[in-house]
């Protein structure tokens, strides 16, 4: 049974979804804040929130399981080394989605803003 298992197909095949989630995780940590659609934000949520729990204990070990998730050696070193030191006393929740009001041109998809938490 299928039951609670539930991903956000984002309208790709899966080896196509697992590097849009590491292109976008990436992005959001090297920049702190990007606009996609909201399909692609909720998605990719719960992607860089495990990213980040994991990065609050700095072994070796999380290190190259992040790099294993990310495949991005600069955004591996800035969530490590930034990102999850501002958020060694917080329980949850390091992103927020901000959705925007007006749709996309072109196609009028939803829009939002992801952003770490300050």
């Amino acid at each position: 049974m299928r039951h609670q298992k539930h991903k956000y197909k984002v309208g790709t095949n899966p080896t196509h979804r697992l590097a849009l989630m590491r292109n976008l995780s990436a992005a959001i940590i090297e920049h702190g804040k990007i606009k996609t659609t909201s399909a692609k934000c909720k998605a990719v949520r719960g992607y860089v929130e495990k990213l980040i729990t994991l990065a609050k204990v700095d072994t070796v070990a999380n290190r190259r399981t992040a790099s294993k998730k990310i495949n991005n050696k600069l955004a591996v070193q800035k969530l490590f080394n930034e990102v999850a030191p501002r958020f060694k006393e917080r329980a949850g929740g390091y992103t927020r989605i901000l959705k925007l009001a007006d749709g996309r041109v072109g196609d009028n998809a939803k829009m939002s803003y992801i952003a770490l938490v300050d």
